[in-house]
């Protein structure tokens, strides 16, 4: 056996320099940052213990070890190509995947109905979502398992392109039977002396909790008496109803059991919270054919 090897991928990203005679150009044939396509290229060399490109001027052009390899890379990418076109046609297969990620509100009350009016049009693009934190999809955005992300804040990271979707409100959720469950507002005062359910740190709506609480007077997010932590929504609304604790929640969060009469939803006086919801994406990715079908298609959604 022979002690060199390769993968496909660094053939096919091999190649396409080699044809486009240029790094910068097989990035976006690629679907990929052109300081990948480099780091590609110079482990493909480590692999087989020779330079395979030469720069000439403006233009890249392969050594002599480098045609060698183009011209058995050539006949097994189309040999691939030939087999998974084969294959897909004898199983049925729809092509095309998106990897995305979403905090948990916009992951759980906004999304899934998006992603169906989405899946009605685009019949042959399957979509991938996992929910987490806004720090986490931002982490794993930047790491590029995700193409693209949906969070409830921004961050400072200027590998981050950020797009504003949609508006949300932060409000007070009450079980039905709270003794304040005639009112239509109460005071952060009164707020900081009952048990208070509080989302875990990451989370964009702690993050935005924090941001409004921190500029009034006072003692700030400490003003709450916490009870607990959660890490979702959906463990923060039956935190509530079991009587645990009020908290701050999305009101898209809490639509279904306000209207069933599970839940209240209160204002702060003197404070009107809202945020963004945002699509990110790593700046130093490009974005394939079906990525910028699903990013056109949140940036025109009304949600």
């Amino acid at each position: 056996m022979s002690n060199i090897d390769f993968n496909f991928r660094e053939l096919e990203i091999f190649s396409r320099v080699v044809e486009l005679e240029s790094f910068s150009k097989a990035s976006q044939a690629v679907f990929l940052a052109q300081a990948s396509v480099s780091e590609r290229i110079r482990t493909l060399e480590q692999k087989i213990g020779t330079r395979l490109l030469d720069r000439m001027g403006r233009k890249v052009v392969p050594t002599s070890a480098g045609e060698l390899l183009y011209k058995h890379a050539i006949i097994l990418l189309d040999m691939k190509e030939t087999a998974a076109l084969e294959m897909e046609s004898f199983l049925g297969l729809e092509q095309g995947e998106i990897s995305m990620g979403a905090s948990t509100v916009p992951g759980e009350y906004i999304l899934p109905e998006v992603i169906s009016q989405f899946s009605r049009k685009h019949k042959k693009v399957s979509v991938n979502l996992a929910i987490a934190d806004s720090n986490e999809i931002k982490t794993r955005v930047l790491a590029g398992e995700f193409e693209l992300g949906i969070v409830g804040s921004k961050s400072r990271d200027a590998k981050l392109i950020y797009q504003e979707l949609w508006k949300d409100e932060l409000v007070v959720a009450i079980p039905q039977k709270h003794p304040w469950s005639k009112r239509k507002s109460i005071s952060i005062e009164d707020l900081g002396k009952e048990p208070f359910i509080m989302r875990e740190k990451g989370s964009g709506t702690l993050e935005i909790l924090e941001s409004y609480l921190n500029d009034l007077p006072g003692d700030g997010i400490h003003t709450l008496n916490v009870s607990a932590r959660f890490g979702s929504s959906t463990a923060v609304k039956e935190g509530v109803r079991s009587g645990l604790g009020l908290s701050i929640i999305s009101s898209r969060a809490i639509k279904t059991e306000v209207r069933a009469g599970l839940l209240k939803s209160l204002k702060i006086k003197g404070i009107s919270m809202s945020r963004n919801f945002y699509l990110i994406r790593n700046r130093l990715r490009i974005a394939s054919p079906s990525c910028k079908a699903m990013l056109d298609f949140l940036l025109t959604s009304k949600a």
